[in-house]
């Protein structure tokens, strides 16, 4: 099977490194145009840029700051023209411990649905609205196992926003599908990124390898190929599906 995604122009959230920077590298190999959103690691950006094989285009916009992302993707419409596809990769899991008090925890909470869920709604509404002119958009969001099996006490923040794009996922899917819209979701499990860096640091590696089916953990690029076969339209009839890369941690 080959996957082509020659004519497609994809904005990836977060593509600077991790799971966004696979994504964005597997998307421009089979022809995509990429756009790599970034917050501040715009060194990092640059470097990718200069390794996709096609066109691509950097864009900074600070998911934790509501007023810039409202707009955002319509800016990007009227600058690079029409986006058919959405990579909701972009998140941010910050520890708060049950002990902590209530005003600190309620900082990090907001935080955390501000970045994962608020932000992310706002992008799906906006691309929405500039897909329904060409009757055609594909979404893709990054979710996590939390959504599902839940986190640990000091994550649940990170699961309660993860677990919300779900629904986000499944209503835009069922709404929007006759008028050419699809959305899917991918939850991961324990992924090799500098953002679960710190999580390992917390409960250290072999917590992180015996809870899994396999003998290694994930890898961004594990992830990346199923985002590439969702944005080529081969799989449409899959909207609204999650889809598990977990290694067999929690199955569903």
């Amino acid at each position: 099977m080959n996957i082509s995604l020659k004519n497609q122009r994809i904005l990836v959230t977060g593509a600077s490194r991790g799971i966004g920077r696979a994504i964005a590298k597997q998307l421009s190999e089979s022809g995509a145009e990429v756009i790599i959103h970034f917050n501040s690691n715009a060194a990092e950006a640059e470097k990718l840029l200069s390794e996709l094989v096609n066109p691509a285009f950097i864009e900074s916009c600070d998911l934790s700051d509501v007023n810039q992302v409202v707009g955002f993707i319509p800016k990007l419409v009227e600058k690079y023209g029409a986006i058919s596809g959405l990579v909701n990769n972009a998140g941010i899991a910050r520890s708060a411990p049950d002990d902590l008090p209530t005003s600190k925890w309620l900082e990090i909470w907001q935080e955390t649905l501000q970045v994962n869920t608020t932000a992310l709604g706002i992008l799906c509404k906006e691309f929405v609205a500039q897909s329904l002119v060409n009757q055609n958009g594909r979404i893709v969001t990054i979710s996590s196992r939390a959504a599902f099996r839940g986190d640990t006490p000091d994550y649940l923040a990170y699961a309660a926003s993860k677990g919300a794009i779900v629904s986000l996922t499944r209503s835009i899917a069922r709404h929007y599908g006759k008028q050419g819209i699809k959305a899917f979701l991918i939850a991961p499990g324990f992924t090799r990124t500098d953002m679960a860096h710190d999580i390992l640091s917390q409960y250290g590696e072999d917590f992180a390898l015996n809870d899994i089916a396999l003998n290694e953990l994930t890898k961004p690029d594990d992830i990346a190929p199923m985002v590439t076969l969702l944005c080529s339209g081969l799989a449409d009839h899959a909207t609204g599906t999650s889809i598990d890369i977990n290694a067999g941690s929690y199955v569903h």
